[in-house]
């Protein structure tokens, strides 16, 4: 079922895309992104009432706290970066780098989180890296 939640996630991220490209005319960039992590906002905790999962959230750790903080601020990061960048740039050229993130995440977990890198995930970092690269040139 998680490949199924995972094309569903590139399909929306794919929207994502092009629907701010579009919204982003005129628009200042922060203001864009302001505007959509509102919308994410009430999404997100309509369905955690929807779900009825709300009586979980003294349950969670401290750890748990500080570094769900800590993502959310990355979160945040990452869109006021895209959006400006979106706003900046082609849609087309754009979104390859970003998704650049794979390779970077790829990194990240094995020199944090201690993650297996198998000659399969090199290669398949290494032709993304090059993927990006050539739709960006």
């Amino acid at each position: 079922m998680w490949f199924v939640y995972a094309l569903l996630s590139a399909l929306f991220a794919a929207l994502t895309s092009v629907l701010a490209k579009v919204g982003l005319d005129g628009i200042n960039s922060t203001l864009a992104t302001a505007i959509r992590t509102a919308v994410v906002l009430v999404m997100a905790w309509g369905m955690v009432f929807f779900a009825g999962t709300q009586q979980g959230i003294p349950d969670i750790s401290k750890k748990s706290w500080i570094f769900l903080i800590l993502s959310g601020l990355a979160t945040g990061a990452s869109w006021l970066f895209y959006f400006k960048a979106l706003q900046l740039g082609d849609a087309s050229k754009v979104v390859p780098i970003d998704k650049f993130s794979l390779v970077i995440t790829i990194v990240l977990a094995f020199i944090f989180l201690h993650e297996t890198v198998t000659l399969k995930v090199i290669i398949g970092a290494f032709l993304i890296t090059a993927g990006t690269f050539i739709m960006i040139l």
